[in-house]
């Protein structure tokens, strides 16, 4: 149920059709998980966008304005997601970028979508689609994302609840729409986001709580060989949280969830920012 959409705080449906968001996909977004109103994990979720807006050359917008309007648009829905979208607003046609951009700033919210997943995990696939290499962009949520977009296309079996993709050259980097952990001997490990991939704030929140409970952690290349290996794995979203996977179709079964991913599930389930 989609319940408020503002943009730049009035209460709209519309944008240019001249607004850089939607000719070349010049902006960013964030997705975040609320309840009651209140947005988990506000200040990760604003460190990512002040980071991307550094990165891009966009005015970041005022995160006191952005939590009035998130509550605004969240006013009735209890359980629910707000989608933030930030582009470089209305230009002329060129992909150069404007001197001074006038900024165009969308929330929409939506209510929750029951979370549906088995005791025993998640079933996940891997994706034929690859993520290609750009270092400049690696780790932004920016609004291109047509690969995802393309690695969704790939299947329509109801079972599958995600799917995994790698880079160009093979790497496992995440989900389509989630990164990915994998455990090993009790030691956690997750891609570095380096030169493709989406930076999650879910899998920011997993990291410190691994170092708060001194979970030994590896941020390093992975390939579907460490799958294979692997004892325990799991996705995280800011929408979903942790969720465990008890198989990769086709390379492995899992015991789900695994004791590092409960204790994990446990502890950031509590933790609400």
């Amino acid at each position: 149920m989609i319940g408020r959409r503002l943009v730049n705080g009035v209460e709209s449906s519309a944008i240019s059709v001249d607004d850089r968001g939607l000719q070349y996909g010049d902006g960013l977004f964030e997705t975040m998980a609320a309840m009651n109103g209140r947005v988990r994990h506000f200040e990760r979720h604003m460190e990512r966008l002040a980071d991307g807006c550094r990165r891009l050359g966009l005015p970041a917008p005022d995160p006191d304005l952005i939590a009035k309007e998130c509550e605004r648009a969240l006013e009735g829905l209890g359980v629910g997601a707000v989608k933030l979208m930030l582009t470089r607003g209305p230009g002329p046609r060129s992909y150069r970028p404007p001197a001074d951009p006038s900024v165009t700033r969308v929330i929409v919210s939506t209510a929750a979508r029951p979370r549906n997943d088995p005791e025993d995990g998640i079933i996940v696939r891997l994706c034929e689609t690859p993520l290609g290499l750009n270092p400049v962009l690696a780790g932004l949520k920016h609004l291109n994302r047509l690969e995802q977009v393309m690695a969704c296309a790939e299947w329509d079996d109801p079972s599958i609840a995600e799917g995994l993709m790698s880079s160009v050259d093979g790497r496992l980097v995440c989900a389509t729409a989630a990164n990915f952990f994998l455990v090993r001997g009790g030691c956690l490990a997750t891609p570095d986001i380096h030169d493709c991939g989406v930076a999650g704030v879910m899998r920011g929140v997993v990291l410190a709580a691994a170092r708060e409970l001194s979970i030994t952690t590896e941020i390093c290349d992975l390939d579907v060989g460490d799958l294979t290996e692997a004892d325990e794995v799991f996705l995280t979203n800011a929408i979903t949280g942790v969720r465990p996977v008890g198989e990769v179709a086709g390379i492995r079964r899992y015991a789900a969830p695994g004791e590092v991913t409960r204790t994990l599930l446990d502890r950031t389930t509590r933790t609400g920012e």
